[in-house]
C-alpha cells in the first residue's frame, strides 16, 4: 500500500501520553509527548492512579504550557445524580486553571460541561463506544470537538469515520486492553464491589483463576492453560506501532497511549519509542511521498525491554481470534528494569534511585531520540559527597560515570535484568542508536 501525507493538509498527528502523576507528566513531556491526559481527584476512571490535586493540576498546566504541551483532564465516569452536585464547581475550577480540554463519556456530564464551561474543548472518551460514522456525527452535533474511537474498529472503519466528520479523530495505539467492550465492564463490581465505571476497577480480569467443585475443596479441575493457572479473561496488550504509517495516512489527528496506572519507566519508555516512530513516519512521507514506509525493527526491540503481556493489533484488520487476544501468563519476561531517574543534570547528576545501584555496574541512559547510552558507574555519593557502596530505592544520590554524558532532567536510567557489578555486568544492547534527524543524546 502506498502512503502519502493527509490530503486535507491536517497538522501532524499528536502524540497523547498518560500522566498518572506529576512526576510521570514531566517524564513523558521530556520524551516528546505533544499532549498529556490526566485525572483529578474526582470524576476520573482511574481512581487508583496517584491523580492530581488542585495544586498538582496548576503545576502540571504551568509546566506543560511552558513547553507547548497541551493538558487534557479526564472527567469520564458514568455519573449518578450524586456525582452531579459537585461537578459544576469542579469544571469551573479546571477552566480557571487553564486546562486545554475535558475527556467525557457520560451525556449528562457533557451537558453540564457545555453549560458551565462552554469555551472548553470537549473530547469524547473511548468509553462512549463510537463505532460508526452516524454515532460520530451525533456527538459532533453535541459540541464534541474530538472523538476517541472505540478500540473495536478496523482501519477501514476508522477511515470511513474520518471522512464523515469534521471533529478530530483520536485512537488508542498502545497499552492494556479490557476484555469487555471498550472498557465498559461490570466484572469488578460483581466480584469485588468496586465499580470500574466509577473509576474503581480492581482488575479481576488479570486474576489467576482455577476451577473447583463445591464438594471437593482443594481439588482443582485441569483447565489451566499453563502451570501457573488460567487467565480466562485476559487480553494481550495493544500495540499498533508497526501500523503507524497507515494510521497517519488515514487522517488520524491523535494517537493515544494507555498507562496512567503504569510506572514511570514504562510510561517514559513507551512515549520515547512512539515519539521516534512517529517522527520517522513523517520524515519518510516528506522525503518520499507515496512510497511505502518501513518501520525499523529497533522500535519493537525497544518495546520488549519495557515489559508486556504479549502484543496484539486487536481489531485493526478485523475481529481478533483467541490466539490474537488471550495470553496464558501474568507477563512476558522483562529484560530490563529501571535503575534511576535524573532529577538535576550536570557533570555529576542528581538522581532518584528506583532499583539499587552500585559503583562498578554497567547501566544505560535512555536519551531522547531513541539513543541508548551505556556507561560504567564509577562512583555513587550522597548529596554532600560521602561515597556509598550501594544506593537503595528511593535515595537521592550523585553519580560519576564513564563516559561523561549530557544528562537531561527526567531522563531514565536502566539496567539489564540480572546484571551484576563490575566489567562483567550486563548492559544489554550497547548500541547507541539514533534515527536520522533525531536529537541524539539530548
Amino acid at each position: 500500500m502506498n502512503l502519502s501525507i493527509d490530503k486535507h493538509n491536517r497538522p501532524r498527528c499528536e502524540l497523547l501520553a498518560p500522566a498518572g502523576s506529576l512526576e510521570k507528566l514531566r517524564t513523558v513531556i521530556h520524551y516528546g509527548a505533544d499532549a498529556v491526559y490526566l485525572g483529578g481527584k474526582e470524576f476520573s476512571l482511574r481512581a487508583h492512579a496517584t491523580n492530581f490535586s488542585e495544586d498538582d493540576l496548576q503545576q502540571a498546566v504551568v509546566f506543560a504550557h511552558a513547553r507547548q504541551v497541551r493538558v487534557f483532564v479526564t472527567v469520564n465516569i458514568f455519573a449518578h445524580n450524586r456525582d452531579l452536585v459537585r461537578l459544576p464547581a469542579y469544571l469551573a475550577r479546571l477552566a480557571e486553571i487553564g486546562v486545554d480540554g475535558l475527556i467525557i463519556s457520560d451525556p449528562g456530564v457533557l451537558r453540564v460541561a457545555r453549560k458551565v464551561v462552554p469555551d472548553l474543548s470537549i473530547h469524547l472518551s473511548t468509553q462512549a463506544n463510537v463505532t460508526n460514522a452516524a454515532s460520530a456525527l451525533f456527538w459532533q452535533e453535541q459540541g464534541v470537538s474530538r472523538l476517541n474511537l472505540a478500540r473495536e474498529l478496523t482501519l477501514a472503519e476508522i477511515r470511513e469515520i474520518r471522512e464523515g466528520v469534521a471533529a478530530k479523530i483520536e485512537v488508542f495505539v498502545h497499552g492494556a486492553l479490557c476484555i469487555s467492550y471498550s472498557g465498559r465492564c461490570l466484572l469488578s463490581l460483581y466480584l469485588t464491589g468496586r465499580d470500574a465505571n466509577q473509576g474503581n476497577c480492581a482488575h479481576p480480569c488479570r486474576y489467576d483463576y482455577h476451577l473447583q467443585e463445591e464438594k471437593r475443596p482443594g481439588q482443582f479441575f485441569p483447565v489451566e492453560e499453563d502451570g501457573r493457572g488460567t487467565y480466562i479473561f485476559n487480553s494481550k496488550d495493544l500495540c499498533l506501532l508497526n501500523r503507524l504509517p497507515e494510521i497517519v495516512a488515514a487522517g488520524v489527528d491523535s494517537i493515544k497511549i494507555e498507562g496512567r496506572m503504569k510506572g514511570i519507566y514504562y510510561a517514559g519508555g513507551i512515549v520515547r519509542i512512539y515519539r521516534a516512530a512517529l517522527d520517522h513516519v513523517y520524515r519518510c512521507l516528506e522525503e518520499a511521498p507515496g512510497a511505502p514506509v518501513a518501520m525499523p525493527q529497533v522500535f519493537m526491540e525497544e518495546i520488549t525491554k519495557l515489559g508486556t503481556r504479549g502484543y496484539t493489533e486487536n481489531f485493526i484488520d478485523g475481529a481478533p481470534q483467541e490466539d490474537d487476544m488471550c495470553y496464558s501468563g501474568a507477563v512476558v519476561d522483562q529484560t530490563y528494569v529501571p535503575a534511576a531517574i535524573v532529577l538535576e543534570p550536570g557533570g555529576r547528576p542528581l538522581v532518584e534511585v528506583r532499583n539499587r545501584i552500585r559503583p562498578g555496574e554497567r547501566l544505560e541512559y535512555m536519551a531522547a531520540g531513541l539513543k541508548n547510552v551505556p556507561f560504567e558507574l564509577l562512583e555513587v555519593t550522597t548529596a554532600d559527597g560521602r561515597p556509598l557502596a550501594q544506593a537503595n530505592s528511593g535515595s537521592r544520590v550523585l553519580l560519576a560515570t564513564s563516559p561523561e554524558i549530557t544528562w537531561h532532567a527526567y531522563g531514565l536510567i536502566r539496567r539489564i535484568q540480572g546484571g551484576t557489578g563490575g566489567s562483567g555486568g550486563g548492559n544489554g544492547d550497547s548500541r547507541e542508536f539514533s534515527l536520522p534527524g533525531s536529537e541524539g543524546s539530548q
